[in-house]
């Protein structure tokens, strides 16, 4: 099995930071990308950023430039530190990792169970 354990979400004030966590466990031999996606009420879920194995990255155009997103490749572990937030940030951040669990196969895509994101005006 493959788990994707998130922490870091919660509530913070306009203009504040949060730093998310995401770290891959159970049988995995490669992964190809980690990423973070959001949904907020009423609306689809959507990419906020992505990075590959060889560390090149892509971030949606409404967190460019505030968020950054990283990985210890050692601890198959994400990051997303979101700076500089906005109440339109207020969503369910859902980590996601591409991956092989094992040689052979094509990379799977495997969810996170999502945390919160608040963002007070």
């Amino acid at each position: 099995q493959v788990h994707l354990a998130e922490s870091g979400g919660g509530l913070v004030q306009t203009g504040g930071s949060l730093r998310l966590s995401c770290a891959a466990s159970g049988s995995i031999f490669s992964i190809n990308a980690m990423g973070w996606y959001r949904q907020a009420p009423g609306k689809q879920r959507e990419l906020v950023a992505v990075i590959t194995s060889g560390g090149s990255t892509n971030y949606a155009d409404s967190v460019k430039g505030r968020f950054t997103i990283s990985r210890d490749n050692a601890k198959n572990t994400v990051y997303l530190q979101m700076n500089s937030l906005k109440p339109e940030d207020t969503a369910v951040y859902y980590c996601n990792a591409d991956l092989k669990w094992r040689p052979g196969i094509k990379e799977n895509q495997y969810w996170g169970q999502g945390t919160q994101v608040t963002v007070s005006s």
